[in-house]
């Protein structure tokens, strides 16, 4: 079996693994970059593994005029730019002792010891540079099957990095079947682990929901995180019921997804906080909230919110109420994000002046929107 695409062909990519080959050393991509080829889907970040030490990765690279960066050292990881691109090379490793996020690792030259510290087994894949796949542990098997299985003990990999629940959940979101469900021994490791997802940094857990809320359909998923407690453990107050209507109207009016709408129909305690949302992310969310309750017409909607808020607003409100889209109503989002107020603060001056000034334009405008903006300005003058 080999993996293809313009990815692996890449000159800029071909001269990395030559850098490491040549010199008598493997060159294997792996991970995200070789499971992603195999499914047909986007190449995203391309990640190399070798036996080559990092100090030789950084020599070799530099003599074949390419740019090492030492990212991640300490973990093994030199980054190498060819031709303006990133390719994270990293040296084979094997835990010795684990202590959460932070194991003792050393180098060695076991591709299987390397494969054995993975997370999932769709993800322990590798290809050499001319696309031939290695397959260590059977991940082509549960690729195939899209069935996101742990390497070896669940209860081990979760404990190696808590993070893994989210990721557990968050792939099957994005690669695996979801009429065969989950796999059950991985849900019972995560519902009986779950005291460990409280000592995660609240920026990798945000990270990491705001990746499994943007899979085209996240809803089995966080459905199953609400069954084994974890959805509430990282999000009180949450309820993943709303998902379900929310992506199928979404399908239905071909509204791309979107995490944040998603997360507006999740709701809980503290998310700004809990997730780690900026500024901005934290303003839109509450103004999808709110919008969503809100009893205003649509077409005031979409004027004071816009076309693409008032179109997520209308989606979240008719996904919580489980009610039907009214057809018309991007129509009328439309026409009221399409509509300019007539009346400027000129018109009204000098007869009004400061606060009073401030009243009278509001007042011309509620007129205005109550008319179903049909008012012209003579009209409202």
């Amino acid at each position: 079996m080999k993996v293809s695409g313009d990815w692996i062909t890449a000159p800029v990519t071909q001269s990395v693994c030559a850098a490491l080959t040549e010199a008598g050393h493997q060159a294997l991509f792996v991970g995200g970059c070789v499971r992603n080829a195999l499914l047909r889907v986007p190449v995203g970040d391309i990640d190399i593994a070798t036996d080559a030490l990092p100090p030789d990765v950084i020599r070799l690279a530099t003599d074949a005029g390419l740019k090492p960066v030492p990212t991640g050292i300490d973990h093994g990881t030199i980054t190498v730019v060819s031709g303006g691109k990133p390719h994270e090379v990293t040296t084979f490793r094997e835990d010795v002792d684990t202590f959460g996020r932070h194991a003792q690792v050393v180098f060695g030259t076991d591709l299987h010891a390397d494969a054995r510290r993975r997370d999932f087994t769709m993800n322990a894949l590798y290809a050499r540079p001319d696309g031939s796949v290695i397959d260590p542990l059977g991940g082509i098997d549960d690729l195939t099957a899209r069935r996101v299985r742990f390497i070896g003990n669940e209860a081990t990999r979760i404990k190696e990095d808590y993070l893994r629940i989210l990721r557990f959940f968050r792939f099957h979101a994005c690669y695996g079947d979801a009429e065969a469900g989950l796999d059950p021994d991985a849900l019972a490791a995560c519902a009986a682990h779950l005291d460990g997802l409280a000592g995660l940094s609240r920026e990798r857990v945000g990270a990491e929901m705001r990746k499994l809320l943007a899979a085209p359909d996240p809803a089995p998923s966080v459905a199953a995180m609400q069954m084994t407690g974890v959805l509430t453990a990282i999000l009180p107050g949450a309820d993943a019921r709303g998902l379900v209507p929310l992506v199928h109207l979404e399908s239905e009016t071909n509204t791309a997804p979107n995490a944040l709408r998603r997360l507006a129909a999740l709701g809980g305690e503290d998310i700004p906080d809990r997730l780690r949302l900026s500024r901005a992310e934290t303003k839109r969310l509450a103004l999808l909230r709110d919008g969503a309750s809100a009893t205003m017409p649509l077409a005031e909607i979409g004027y004071r919110c816009g076309a693409t808020d008032g179109m997520d607003m209308l989606l979240l409100r008719a996904a919580l109420l489980d009610a039907p889209l009214d057809p018309n109503a991007p129509d009328d989002l439309e026409r009221g994000a399409s509509a300019a107020f007539p009346v400027k603060s000129a018109d009204l001056m000098p007869d009004y002046t400061g606060p009073a000034l401030g009243q009278k334009l509001q007042d011309l405008e509620n007129r205005w929107i109550a008319s179903g903006f049909r008012l012209g300005r003579e009209d409202l003058l």
